[in-house]
């Protein structure tokens, strides 16, 4: 069955995103923030620890000269809603995948990459703000749910509870779940008795036959190797820039033919 069918068939199903205005609707999910990236855009991250920060590693880039962005310009704000922060804290250092390329073509090995860990400058010690945890990537046709921000809806986060695993292609997660610019590290969620534990994060959203998808690294090994950067001690800020280059929006995959669009900072 072709991913364009799959998409097709999810769409219907799944359930719009709902903004969590209310600090009733948004307490269970205050370990998602905003990233304000130096001033020039944001993207979304999530705790996955006290000082970790989970997000997509492109968000680290500068989208015009491709060259790593300075950690310490940027901020996570936690439960950011309306205004207001539940906390406020910057990056000490973050480690990015090793085999992740900026300057590469959007493709799926570039996705599949596409994570990066923020160590912030201290830990988020509340009670309101608990860590996820991480899961096992979910089996195709499994619900899963994702919480961002994006530009239409950049004050407050949305939730979507309900889309769809379309397909598990070569450490890639395929999904129905809504994303748009911003949207860059969203956590996406499956729920296990009452409880929503991490198994992806948003790199890019396709259009497939007409319909958008979003897609995203499985997490595991490639969440495992960045743990591992920490422990090294890497992640320091390193002043040389990789090579620039542009990606045009709505370039077309070669491998499947779907055009891919990443949702930028």
């Amino acid at each position: 069955m072709s991913f364009a069918l799959w998409a097709t068939m999810a769409g219907a199903e799944d359930n719009r995103l709902r903004a969590l205005e209310s600090g009733i609707d948004a307490s269970p999910w205050e370990a998602v923030g905003r990233l304000d990236i130096a001033g020039k855009g944001f993207c979304t991250g999530a705790l996955i620890g006290q000082d970790l920060v989970l997000t997509a590693a492109h968000c680290l880039f500068d989208k015009d000269t491709g060259a790593q962005i300075d950690y310490a310009s940027i901020e996570f704000l936690a439960g950011w809603r309306n205004g207001r922060a539940s906390a406020y804290r910057n990056v000490r250092r973050a480690v990015i995948h090793p085999d992740y390329s900026y300057s590469e073509e959007v493709s799926s090995a570039r996705v599949r990459n596409d994570i990066a860990l923020l160590e912030l400058s201290r830990p988020i010690r509340n009670t309101t703000i608990l860590p996820f945890e991480t899961a096992a990537r979910p089996l195709q046709g499994d619900r899963v749910g994702v919480v961002s921000y994006a530009r239409d809806r950049s004050e407050a986060p949305s939730l979507q509870e309900l889309c769809t695993v379309l397909a598990r292609q070569e450490g890639v997660l395929v999904t129905s779940c809504a994303v748009d610019f911003g949207s860059s590290g969203a956590p996406i969620f499956v729920f296990s008795d009452g409880k929503a534990q991490i198994v992806s994060v948003v790199s890019a959203k396709a259009e497939m036959d007409g319909a958008n998808v979003s897609l995203g690294t499985a997490l595991g090994p490639p969440l495992d190797v960045l743990r591992a950067e920490l422990v090294a001690g890497k992640g320091f800020q390193n002043a040389a820039p990789p090579a620039a280059s542009r990606i045009a929006v709505g370039a077309a995959r070669r491998d499947t033919g779907a055009k891919f669009v990443r949702p930028a900072e």
